[in-house]
Formats: structure tokens, C-alpha cells, sequence
């Protein structure tokens, strides 16, 4: 193991981690990201193994981010003063340990009766939350448009709590073509149209789900073999216009979920 203790802003290898942390081409470029916490380093491990280096504060780690660091003792690390650390975690709140690793590239199935397309997602929160559900609820690849924000952000990551190193995620897919190439039932989730639990959802079946305020495309909505809708109690008033994507793709997803294994 290589320790290194930095003090300065100036050093190259800060710099590029702040570079990882801000932009999304740098991670694509270098193929590469931060996780923070325990937790999501932990799932890291168990999947792909140990990661690249390690980062950690001056002081004070929580009990659970000394002991990974210790089982990792083998891994090269870096400390950080405090304030530097604080620079490069998402969350005001670490927990005292971050991780730069790889980014895996997805194994995607020989057959897909599963998927979820999701269309110019903006929030990285949001994306994280429904690519948690997504795995979650069974689903075997998630499809992201070439407008949707980077799966491998650390607030995606953090939104997503492990969901990215199980599900396989595509990104910068066209999502017609997707549609289009599908062997299955497409359903895009709009404020309008046939209701969710009157679709047959035991063969395989695509759920599509669109951006935080315009929702699906008028070209995504021609594409799919229906648009969808969720049944609400006082559907039509201003407090009650519609879901957010993550609470409707939740619904949606689930409800594939509950009518296969009811199959079962």
C-alpha cells in the first residue's frame, strides 16, 4: 500500500478527483469515479473488488469507515485535511471514507423481458432513486437517453445506494430506436391513457418514463405500443396533476413485479 498525505489543492492528483467529482466527461474519459461511504464502497467491493485508492480525512472516521479501511489496508490511500476532504464529498454529512474505482461496463443479458428507458432525467437524485427501484423490483437492464444525467455522478450513486454495480445501465441510448429494437410490450408512463393495472405484464414488457417536467416525448410517446396512466384519488386537481417520476416509476415497476410472481 502507497500512503500519501496532501496538503495542498495544487497537487495533481486532487485536482483530478475535484475534475471527477464536477464533470461528467472526465468520467467518461477516464472511466473512472468517487464513491462515498461506507455502504456504497462496501457494494462496490462485493461485486468488482478492491477499488483503485482510498480517501480519507484528518481526525475523526465513524467506527464503520475504520474497519473497511482496515480491510482494505492492502489498497493505496490518501489523506486529506479536512476541509480538501469536504471538497470532494457530495454529502455534508461523510461518514469518513471515499473510494475512487472504476466504472464497470455493463453485462447485459442474452434475453431482456425487463427493462426500464428512462428520458432526459435532469436530477441525479431522481436517476439514483429510480435505478435503486429499477433493481430492486427485478428489472434486468435500464436504458438512459443521451439527455439524461450521468448515472456514475456521486449524487446518482449516492441516489442510487448500489444500484448501478447490479443493474447494467446503458447510456446515451436514442430512445426510439430502443423502443424500436425492443422484443416486447412498450408502455410509457404519461399523464394520460390506458390505466397500469389493466396491462398484461407477464411477458416481456419495456416501461418508459420521461423527464421531471415535459414527462415522454411527442416522438417516444408515437414510438411505444401504449401510453399508460396511473389511477389517482382526486386525479384532475391542481394538488394532485401527477406523480414524480421516481414515485410513478416505483408504482409502475412493482406493479410488473407483483403480476409475475402472482404467476409464479
Amino acid at each position: 500500500m502507497a500512503f500519501k498525505h496532501i496538503t495542498s489543492r495544487d497537487n495533481p492528483v486532487f485536482k483530478q478527483l475535484r475534475k471527477l467529482l464536477d464533470q461528467s466527461r472526465e468520467r467518461k474519459k477516464t472511466a473512472s469515479t468517487l464513491l462515498e461511504g461506507v455502504h456504497l464502497i462496501e457494494a462496490y467491493c462485493q461485486t468488482y473488488g478492491e477499488p483503485r485508492l482510498l480517501i480519507i480525512p484528518e481526525g475523526h472516521s465513524t467506527v464503520e469507515a475504520t474497519g473497511l479501511i482496515q480491510q482494505l489496508s492492502d489498497v493505496d490511500t490518501m489523506l486529506l485535511p479536512t476541509l480538501m476532504f469536504a471538497e470532494l464529498a457530495p454529502v455534508a454529512s461523510s461518514s469518513g471514507v471515499m473510494a475512487l474505482v472504476d466504472i464497470p461496463e455493463p453485462a447485459l443479458p442474452e434475453r431482456v423481458d425487463f427493462a426500464l428507458l428512462i428520458e432526459d432525467i435532469q436530477d441525479p437524485g431522481n436517476l439514483g432513486s429510480m435505478l435503486r427501484t429499477a433493481a430492486a423490483a427485478g428489472v434486468q437492464v435500464a436504458y438512459l437517453s443521451k439527455g439524461c444525467t450521468d448515472a456514475w455522478s456521486p449524487k446518482a450513486l449516492r441516489g442510487g445506494q448500489g444500484a448501478q454495480f447490479v443493474l447494467p445501465v446503458v447510456e446515451g441510448v436514442d430512445a426510439v430506436e430502443v423502443v424500436n429494437a425492443f422484443a416486447g410490450n412498450t408502455l410509457a408512463l404519461t399523464m394520460q391513457g390506458d390505466s397500469l393495472y389493466h396491462q398484461a405484464l407477464r411477458e416481456p414488457v419495456l416501461f418508459a418514463v420521461g423527464n421531471e417536467g415535459a414527462g415522454i416525448s411527442a416522438a417516444l410517446q408515437a414510438a411505444v405500443s401504449t401510453c399508460i396512466t396511473i389511477p389517482m384519488a382526486h386525479q384532475g386537481t391542481l394538488a394532485l396533476e401527477s406523480l414524480n417520476a421516481a414515485a410513478a416509476t416505483a408504482v409502475a415497476l412493482f406493479e410488473c413485479q407483483r403480476q409475475r410472481l402472482l404467476a409464479d
